[in-house]
């Protein structure tokens, strides 16, 4: 799949002049109306919060109602003093670029017009100014940030690494946050609520029976483990599953400093390692989720200094 080509003329970025609505009376000649739009591009205004649509790519799933009315009480008695940020698509219309917490509350407020600051954004830096923003804020729980990374994959075709340079993360970060996306929605709704860490989903990822998942959540929440002692709890599981298996066994010593050089190499890369013991030597396997995924362990098999 070929990248999406963005910004061919005004047009991308204003559709509306280019196709204006049925009944929409311009104001003047096309080459007025582009000339309105550039003025109103980098500056802050005074805009009708009627005239802004929500963003599209908003990766925020969840608002805090109870915060939300605060954030409106205060706006109502102090104004909004941070402006939101947008993007003109069409003749006195603008859609929100970030701040849809400020737009919320001051439509809740009762408030018409919200101050503004207008940028040219096309739709790839969209879906990244909104991750960015609310990244930084801290106010994305770890499975919406999961799911903006993936749309800016799927939707922007970006690499993990693009993804990771956009938004000033280390590579290991954006897979190791990916990789909960494949965890049983029981995991990934206790993530999105806070009952557990991404440390404790992140040990669970490893475990391939979902029963055995919804045990060790069941007991992690329920005793309060710490992530080092659900990953302890991942461990004896893996060894326990091994036992009899040619492969490791728990009662020779020496495979089970096998399994906690496994444990080791699974933590510095970021996927399954197997150590499988032979008649002479033996091999390492590694598992990759995608060929971005191989590329990514490769590297870093790559930078290994000799």
């Amino acid at each position: 799949m070929t990248k999406k080509v963005l910004g061919r003329g005004l047009g991308a970025f204003f559709p509306e002049y280019d196709h204006p609505d049925e009944g929409e009376k311009s104001s003047g000649s096309p080459s007025i109306e582009k000339e309105k739009v550039l003025q109103r591009i980098n500056v802050i205004m005074q805009l009708p919060v009627a005239n802004i649509r929500p963003n599209p790519y908003q990766p925020r799933e969840d608002f805090d109602e109870i915060k939300l009315q605060e954030l409106s009480d205060s706006i109502r008695m102090h104004g909004l003093i941070q402006p939101v940020t947008v993007r003109a698509i069409g003749s006195e219309k603008y859609e929100l670029i970030s701040g849809e917490r400020r737009l919320r509350a001051t439509k809740m407020a009762g408030i018409t017009k919200i101050p503004a600051y207008v940028r040219e954004v096309d739709d790839d830096d969209l879906i990244a100014f909104a991750l960015i923003e609310n990244v930084q804020r801290e106010q994305l729980n770890p499975i919406e940030v999961a799911l903006g990374y993936k749309r800016l994959i799927e939707e922007c075709n970006y690499t993990q690494d693009q993804v990771a340079k956009k938004l000033g993360k280390n590579r290991t970060t954006v897979t190791n946050m990916l990789r909960l996306l494949t965890l049983r929605p029981a995991i990934q709704y206790a993530l999105k609520s806070n009952t557990i860490s991404t440390g404790h989903a992140r040990s669970l990822v490893s475990v391939e029976d979902p029963k055995i998942q919804d045990k060790l959540l069941d007991r992690a929440v329920q005793d309060d483990w710490s992530v080092r002692q659900i990953e302890e709890a991942v461990r004896k599981h893996a060894l326990k599953k091994s036992s009899g298996n040619k492969v490791l066994k728990a009662k020779d010593q020496r495979d089970l400093h096998l399994m906690e050089i496994s444990n080791r190499l699974r933590n510095k890369f970021s996927t399954r390692v197997q150590i499988r013991k032979k008649t002479k030597g033996g091999e390492i396997r590694f598992e990759y989720y995608s060929d971005d995924d191989l590329e990514r362990i490769i590297s870093m098999l790559e930078s290994v200094e000799e």
